[in-house]
């Protein structure tokens, strides 16, 4: 009875969907490259800015702070949403969700990038204030 159903055709492709899979299932190889693409150009771009910010105060004496302006950002939110889709895709290969996947990415995303943006925000205020000492990597094994 339920042969009566599908034709030939539908049960020649019910039978290799089932078999097969449908592409939305597939792990997301193409949503890697792309959040890496998208995550390191905006990297570039807002290192760039960051650059161009630190080169007007030391010209000029323009003020670092604050960092919260478009230019800087709309590519932080670019790297952020680039390393969300690496993540979440990548995890997504290894057999996880893709809701779970994007959720946990998002959130280890953002945790990190709040994080980060703080970290950033307390270095330009020391260099304002000229209180920053640069890492001096040269003699960093003494201390190990």
């Amino acid at each position: 009875m339920g042969d009566d159903l599908l034709s030939a055709e539908q049960q020649k492709q019910l039978e290799w969907l089932l078999t097969n899979g449908s592409a939305w299932q597939q792990p997301p190889y193409a949503l890697i490259g792309i959040g890496l693409v998208i995550a390191l150009l905006c990297g570039l771009t807002f290192a760039r800015q960051i650059q161009q910010r630190l080169d007007q105060w030391q010209q000029d004496r323009l003020p670092l702070l604050p960092l919260a302006r478009p230019n800087i950002v709309i590519p932080y939110a670019g790297v952020l949403l680039g390393t969300t889709l690496f993540v979440g895709s990548g995890l997504q290969v290894f057999g996880f969700a893709a809701g779970s996947s994007l959720l946990v990415a998002l959130l280890l995303t953002l945790l990190t990038g709040a994080g980060l943006w703080y970290q950033l925000g307390r270095l330009m205020q020391q260099v304002e204030c000229g209180n920053f000492a640069a890492v001096d990597f040269d003699n960093f094994d003494r201390f190990l």
